[in-house]
């Protein structure tokens, strides 16, 4: 065996070991950003939350400010238009609640199938490092091969 056979194959083996060195580096990388992407969903559904309650703050305000307003007019609470008035803004106040609600579940289910594919796409990146190994090794063999019929 000569030295060029020797060089040959010495870095067959350095690239097989850098190419599976790289697989498990983009492997890692993409499920870090999976769990990234995980506390983005987790933080969406508590800014949900706050969400909700800053409205509901700004809800008992705005409906303390309709009952003073109808009490100065000499409007009896709790009948006719008062009572429309009340209930009107209820339905309205519950269907923003679900609209905060369902934007929050659709930002956060995004971010969730986001990180899917993070964790699909490092498989994959595996998945290339295992095929380029089997094509060096291939092509390292095949080499070998060709100078030894050489050297014969």
């Amino acid at each position: 065996m000569g030295w060029g056979t020797a060089l040959v194959g010495a870095l067959g083996v350095a690239q097989y070991q850098q190419q599976s060195a790289i697989g498990k580096y983009n492997q890692a990388v993409a499920n870090r950003e999976s769990e990234v992407l995980k506390v983005q969903a987790d933080a969406i559904e508590k800014k949900k939350e706050f969400d909700i309650a800053q409205f509901d703050k700004e809800f008992q305000k705005v409906e303390g400010q309709t009952k003073v307003a109808l009490a100065k007019s000499g409007v009896v609470q709790g009948t006719g238009t008062a009572y429309r008035i009340e209930m009107a803004n209820a339905m309205e106040a519950e269907l923003q609640k679900q609209l905060i609600a369902y934007n929050a579940k659709v930002q956060a289910d995004k971010k969730l199938e986001e990180a899917k594919f993070a964790i699909i796409r490092g498989n994959i990146a595996q998945q290339n490092a295992k095929l380029a190994q089997i094509n060096t090794i291939a092509s390292t063999g095949t080499s070998l091969l060709v100078m030894s019929k050489g050297t014969s």
